[in-house]
């Protein structure tokens, strides 16, 4: 350890390489909000007003103090070529969040501003999860089986994300197809760009301008756009704190997702940082949660409800020969890009089409992460935990505007896609035990399914005793099914101890 103050500088010029990759990644992020928010249905009063600035509090506190802790660490080492992390919105998590609970939650209420307030106070809450998280440990990624918990999110990713997007992205077949083909072989083909232009940003750019040059987006829209610069304030809400009461009553399904994607995005934290120490800059894990998780916090009390995390990119930023410059820059550009309206003139101009295949991309690396990251024998558990969120994405989509067609395919549709995200980790855990023949395990599953569905957290459309009596039936009797199976494998187990002392005699 060093003792002696090393000179380590504000800004290099390898900072400018990576700041541009960093800033291109937080800029997707950013118009993927305004575009399927406003295309949603959301005034541009909250997108622009409260929403983009509450996002970029978060960005700016998290680049900051990850500037801050690289001064530290190189400090510390005295060494002068430490990386600041890279930190943003994750991509993965904002889906979710869009898709799991902005927009379900207005399609249901038919109020923006309520659904707003309601994924405040599911930000809010879910940084709050990761601060604890990163002080007690993970006892919830213990005990919850990784194929359940990847599978339901898979669900999510599957339906709201790379479908939904996917019907985006053919909606200007020529635009669509030419961006989803530049993300693919770009990102998956690891083919590099002209000039050497970053996959996502290179797709955004040529999509637009085949929209605008095919006629599929009106020149009217840059003027458009350019109307949206101006001022706008950064102000603290008490929104959150208002959306609260709904979130632990009417809405206390969203739950289901808050706790599973929260879980995700800080193993995303610990993975991404542990990458960071192989490739020479050791960062404390618990730090860097609990910053996550507060930066989350804070971009919520401003308006912004999405939660942080470090980047997979800080790697390529360490290749890159960056290091803190880059992260202050980000900071500072999307203090002002936010404040006076440039991030909405640019999402303006730029049309869906040449913005949803990159969360089709996200949606299917999801999917194949839910895959990669578990033994193919737990394959079956993963499809499984996928299963409710296509009755939850029909359920949400054309329930209330078709109701009578959606009971007419099926009466089973509406209860499964109530509690979605519940009943696929409850399931998918099930088949894992059972692929693992621990049945005391699957049972105690069975009978929380049975609680949640006697009490009105799946299978039901609100909070109440008894429910949805014949799902907590069917759970209590799968509970005693497991329970006989436990006894026929530990008999049979026992049965077959002479016979393993006979063959080794």
């Amino acid at each position: 350890m060093s003792t002696k103050s090393v000179n380590y500088p504000w800004y290099k010029k390898e900072d400018t390489d990576a700041f541009f990759s960093l800033f291109q990644n937080n800029l997707a992020n950013f118009v993927l909000i305004t575009i399927t928010l406003l295309a949603a249905g959301f005034p541009a009063s909250i997108v622009f007003g409260k929403v983009i600035p509450g996002a970029a509090v978060a960005v700016v506190f998290g680049n900051l103090y990850y500037a801050f802790l690289a001064n530290r660490l190189a400090q510390k080492e005295g060494r002068t070529d430490v990386t600041a992390l890279s930190y943003g919105i994750s991509t993965p998590v904002m889906a979710v969040f869009l898709f799991g609970i902005l927009l379900p939650t207005n399609a249901i209420t038919g109020d923006p501003e309520l659904a707003w307030k309601i994924a405040l106070a599911a930000a809010f809450l879910s940084g709050l999860l990761e601060v604890m998280i990163s002080f007690s440990g993970n006892w919830i990624r213990n005990n919850i089986p990784r194929p359940a918990m990847l599978g339901a999110l898979a669900g999510v990713a599957l339906t709201f994300i790379a479908g939904e997007m996917l019907f985006r992205t053919f909606q200007m077949p020529v635009v669509g197809l030419v961006v989803l083909a530049i993300i693919l072989v770009g990102i998956i083909g690891k083919l590099a760009m002209p000039f050497n232009i970053p996959s996502s940003l290179f797709a955004i750019i040529i999509g637009t301008v085949l929209a605008f040059t095919l006629g599929y987006s009106d020149t009217s829209k840059i003027s458009e756009g350019l109307a949206n610069i101006g001022f706008y304030p950064i102000l603290p809400t008490l929104a959150p704190f208002e959306g609260i009461g709904l979130l632990f009553t009417t809405f206390i399904g969203l739950l289901a997702v808050i706790l599973p994607i929260t879980i995700y995005n800080a193993i995303e934290t610990m993975n991404n940082v542990d990458a960071m120490s192989a490739a020479g800059d050791s960062y404390d894990v618990r730090e860097c949660q609990a910053v996550d998780g507060a930066g989350t916090m804070l971009g919520a009390i401003f308006g912004g409800p999405f939660p942080t995390t470090v980047y997979i990119a800080t790697v390529g930023s360490k290749w890159m020969g960056a290091g803190r410059g880059y992260s202050i820059l980000n900071a500072v550009v999307f203090f002002f890009a936010a404040m006076f309206g440039l991030i909405a003139a640019i999402s303006s101009i730029i049309p869906v089409s040449a913005i949803a295949p990159i969360l089709v991309f996200v949606g299917v690396s999801m999917i194949a992460t839910a895959y990669q990251s578990n033994a193919s024998k737990y394959y079956p558990a993963v499809a499984v935990a996928m299963l409710p969120y296509l009755a939850n994405y029909v359920m949400t989509r054309f329930n209330n505007a078709a109701g009578e067609v959606v009971a007419n395919l099926s009466q089973g549709i509406v209860p499964l896609g109530q509690g979605a995200m519940f009943t696929g980790i409850i399931l998918g855990a099930i088949t894992v035990f059972i692929i693992d023949r621990h049945y005391i395990k699957a049972t105690i599953f069975a009978f929380v399914a049975a609680l949640f569905s006697f009490v009105g957290l799946m299978h039901a459309p609100s909070i109440t005793i008894n429910a949805a009596q014949d799902f907590t039936i069917g759970y209590i009797a799968i509970a005693l099914f497991f329970i006989y199976c436990h006894f026929k494998v530990s008999k049979s187990t026992i049965q077959s101890q002479p016979e393993k002392e006979k063959q080794a005699a």
